[in-house]
């Protein structure tokens, strides 16, 4: 049997919206991706602001989101992968977050 391996081109996002409860990416395919925003516990716990605030990375292959150091790749949202972070990573990161907010 022979099995031939093809490579998949990823499309590239050109544009992103954060709601209350979800993240919506828009790919120059014309295609919009939508994952759960609990998906994503960083911006889950971000103010409307700094969900606001993201740049593509590279060309498109993925969302960076300075404010909570959160990083998304289009790839993982077409696997459907949510957030890779331990509890205690993000526990750390919330009380960072925490102590810069009342500062």
């Amino acid at each position: 049997m022979i099995f031939s391996q093809t490579e998949i081109a990823i499309p590239h996002a050109i544009g992103v919206h954060v709601s209350e409860d979800a993240l919506s990416v828009d790919l120059e395919d014309g295609r919009t991706l939508t994952a759960p925003l609990g998906w994503y516990p960083r911006l889950v716990r971000a103010t409307p602001e700094e969900r606001g605030h993201w740049r593509l990375i590279g060309p498109g292959t993925g969302i960076h989101w300075e404010d909570v150091d959160e990083d998304i790749s289009v790839e993982g949202l077409l696997r459907g992968k949510p957030s890779g972070e331990s509890q205690r990573s993000f526990e750390r990161w919330l009380s960072k977050h925490r102590a810069e907010n009342v500062a």
